[in-house]
């Protein structure tokens, strides 16, 4: 891999159909000797759509929340990424092939401006977007605890769902990794399979025959 220079990557995606549950009663909080409580029922207040968009290169999500999940709303966070960069910077966005990211009034769009460069992965390869793991995390969050009153406005400080799951990078050494891998391998290999002899096991339930 050759990144270039002076370049970004973003993962972008929209996730639609969020919907703004809130339970029917507030639920207590956790304390000594008592768990924390939530009502079983709950209450929709509307659905709204995320567009997201992940730096690779710090993790950092920039979204907006829309009511509709149109070309328009696509065009609208594309421009609010334009503003968000340095204008030096080329943006390298990677997408899949939903038909709003090639409609032709976005395709004319994003030839007014090459700084956008569109990357899109293979047909039912989504899973290959970066942002689609950092949805998981949102569902997984959404899920546990939290309660919305009402739909999330247009602005991104208003959306409220991923102010709290920016990701922390870490290290990962791989080469510690792949040595304790191949240690515990070549253990089992050389302890276990190599002192196995022919013939000296038999399958669960079936004696070895008698000499005659």
């Amino acid at each position: 891999m050759n990144p270039p220079d002076k370049a970004l990557v973003l993962c972008l995606d929209e996730k639609s159909q969020m919907q703004a549950l809130d339970r029917t009663q507030p639920g207590l909080p956790l304390k000594k000797g008592r768990c924390g409580t939530m009502t079983h029922d709950y209450k929709r207040n509307g659905t709204t759509t995320l567009f997201a968009a992940l730096n690779v290169l710090d993790g950092k999500v920039i979204g907006e929340c829309h009511g509709r999940h149109r070309h328009q709303e696509w065009r609208k966070f594309l421009r609010r990424l334009d503003a968000e960069f340095p204008p030096e910077l080329k943006l390298h966005l990677v997408m899949d092939n939903y038909g709003t990211h090639k409609e032709p009034h976005v395709q004319a769009w994003l030839k007014k401006h090459p700084r956008f460069v569109s990357h899109f992965v293979p047909t039912s390869s989504s899973w290959l977007n970066l942002v689609e793991r950092w949805f998981r995390e949102l569902d997984r969050e959404s899920d546990s605890a939290w309660q919305f009153r009402e739909c999330a406005g247009p602005k991104a400080g208003d959306c409220g769902i991923y102010a709290s799951l920016e990701p922390k990078p870490q290290a990962v050494h791989l080469e510690r990794h792949c040595r304790g891998h191949h240690q515990k391998r070549s253990i089992a290999r050389g302890s276990r399979m190599e002192q196995i002899k022919p013939g000296s096991t038999q399958p669960r339930g079936k004696k070895k025959p008698a000499d005659l």
